[in-house]
């Protein structure tokens, strides 16, 4: 006799998946120049990703981020960032739920102390007392800074410099954290904490690099960007695989480097 299945129950409300942390939808943009950086670009993340941004220099790759809090619009298209529409009235918490850490991190660093810089986020939000004090100590926690709180962050190795620029953007419990080469400069003990770091955070990111064993490592799904369009979006490792779609992108591994060795969760 054949199995019989039960039908399933109804979906409740309650029920309802998230919104995407991310959606892109139909993005182009031309600079004041006339140059067109971007030409109907669209990209969805879900909540908990980590998708990795790949592509050669001027594929778009900074063009797109920008657009992602705000900093560059007015061409076409949408972004949505966990449902809220990047727009001109929404831009102060868009800001706090996009989390950028640029590929310098004294570009991000210009406090007296490390706890001053980790703080002046929250408290030009209005954050104060001993609220802003948990937000900071969390923060550094997350990134195993904790016991630098009173350095003054240019007496740190560089390593620990990107970690503190990581805690400033995870003190505003951003949505999506996007970083920026973040392994470029790093010697490899520094690499591997930072991974260990970006392994254990819940939440989303979007690491545009152009290291792409370090894409393998964290990312299990990445975005090929190329000339201004999505050129390929699946699993990291069948990307780095297609030797083919690598060279018509200008995306090469390094020397010896073999995507299928590497062991990925």
């Amino acid at each position: 006799m054949d199995a019989v299945t039960a039908p399933s129950a109804p979906a409740s409300a309650s029920s309802t998946p998230p919104a995407p942390s991310l959606e892109v939808s139909g993005v182009a943009y031309a600079y004041p120049d006339g140059h067109q950086a971007l030409f109907g670009v669209d990209l969805t993340v879900a909540a908990g990703e980590r998708v990795a941004l790949l592509g050669p220099n001027g594929a778009g790759k900074t063009t797109l981020v920008l657009h992602l809090n705000g900093i560059l619009g007015g061409g076409v298209g949408t972004v949505t960032v966990a449902g809220l529409p990047v727009e001109k009235r929404n831009l102060a918490e868009i800001r706090r739920r996009v989390g950028i850490v640029f590929q310098d991190p004294d570009d991000q660093l210009f406090m007296p102390t490390v706890r001053e810089d980790v703080a002046f986020g929250p408290a030009a939000a209005g954050l104060r007392g001993a609220g802003l004090e948990e937000r900071v100590r969390e923060a550094l926690d997350l990134v195993g800074m904790a016991d630098f709180a009173d350095r003054p962050p240019h007496h740190l190795s560089f390593g620990q410099r990107r970690r503190v620029a990581v805690a400033t953007v995870l003190a505003m419990r951003p949505e999506i954290l996007v970083l920026d080469e973040p392994s470029s400069n790093l010697d490899p003990a520094s690499r591997r904490e930072l991974a260990d770091i970006l392994r254990s955070l819940d939440v989303t990111v979007l690491m545009v690099t152009h290291d792409l064993p370090y894409a393998l490592e964290l990312c299990p799904r990445s975005v090929i960007l190329s000339e201004g369009v999505i050129a390929a979006d699946g699993r990291t490792r069948d990307l780095l695989c297609d030797e083919a779609l690598m060279g018509a992108h200008r995306l090469e591994l390094p020397f010896g480097f073999d995507p299928r060795s590497v062991p990925v969760a």
